[in-house]
């Protein structure tokens, strides 16, 4: 079995639940993360990509860890999303995040800018420096147009309190040096990768699909702890077509979870603008691969609520 990780292995990046006109649903966000740590979530990570961090406010990011706080606070790690282009509203958020109770906060690397690798590393230790809680960097180049790159990442681990990376920068044979070379808790952001990553000494996942499949994707690492890889190979396999039709398709994960969790009868809400909500086609499609996954027939789904 893997080192223990910070912040346990199964991690769910979930969505931000909203009420029908839009606003922020804070009772159906404490539903929604209960049920996720009933379901086997060891930790939630909110107001990253899947959370709608672009559209979300600061009081209401706030106002939404303090809720999941409250809500699974003792029972699961809260990891609240504080990333902006902007160092210093960054530490900001961050601070407030600790303040409301987080466990720790994930940084991404400042977008839109493309800072040198000098400026990137300069960012993330001035968050660093301003919390005292652990932080999770999250490398995601083809979102921010920057590559945290593995010799970054080394200098980073030697700050006390950068403890975990949520990798979605697609390149295994990094992210393996870094994880050789270092003592940092590596978590897939691709679900695709979650076995691969975990068989060289990743530490779990932080997952969209995980709103809706998070026994099914921990099933996996389960078996591979216990010493079957044959099964842990299976159960890989099995979430890959709900993987990719939630991840890897036209819609953007936030849309395609948001799009189950309505069919489970879960808290979730709309999307805010830009994002649009899924068509028919889509939300039958990716009902259809749920129910393969789970073993519901797709009329069942809507009337689901696990």
């Amino acid at each position: 079995m893997n080192p223990s990780p910070p912040f346990g292995r199964a991690l769910c990046a979930m969505v931000t639940p909203f009420a029908d006109d839009g606003s922020l649903d804070l009772d159906g966000a404490q539903q929604l993360a209960a049920h996720l740590v009933d379901g086997g979530c060891d930790g939630l990570v909110l107001s990253g990509t899947t959370g709608e961090s672009p559209t979300t406010s600061d009081d209401e990011k706030t106002a939404l860890v303090r809720a999941v706080v409250q809500a699974v606070g003792g029972r699961a790690a809260v990891v609240a999303g504080v990333g902006t282009a902007d160092t210093r509203h960054t530490v900001e958020l961050a601070r407030s995040a600790e303040a409301a109770g987080a466990d720790g906060v994930l940084v991404v690397t400042p977008y839109y800018s493309r800072p040198p690798q000098a400026a990137v590393e300069a960012h993330f230790r001035r968050v660093a420096d301003s919390v005292g809680v652990p932080l999770m960097l999250y490398d995601i180049p083809g979102r921010t147009g920057t590559r945290v790159e593995p010799e970054t990442v080394l200098r980073l681990a030697e700050h006390p309190r950068i403890v975990a990376v949520k990798d979605c920068a697609y390149d295994l044979l990094g992210s393996s040096k870094v994880i050789a070379g270092s003592g940092l808790a590596y978590y897939s952001g691709c679900e695709e990768l979650n076995l691969p990553l975990y068989a060289v000494g990743g530490a779990g996942f932080v997952s969209t699909v995980a709103n809706v499949a998070a026994p099914h994707l921990r099933a996996a690492l389960d078996a591979y702890d216990a010493g079957d890889n044959a099964r842990a190979t299976t159960l890989n396999q099995l979430t890959l077509p709900l993987a990719e039709l939630m991840m890897a398709a036209s819609l953007p994960g936030t849309v395609t979870a948001k799009t189950l969790l309505a069919a489970l009868g879960l808290p979730a809400g709309p999307v805010r603008e830009p994002l649009q909500p899924a068509g028919r086609e889509a939300a039958d499609g990716l009902q259809r691969a749920y129910a393969e996954l789970t073993g519901r027939r797709p009329g069942e789904v809507s009337q689901s609520r696990t």
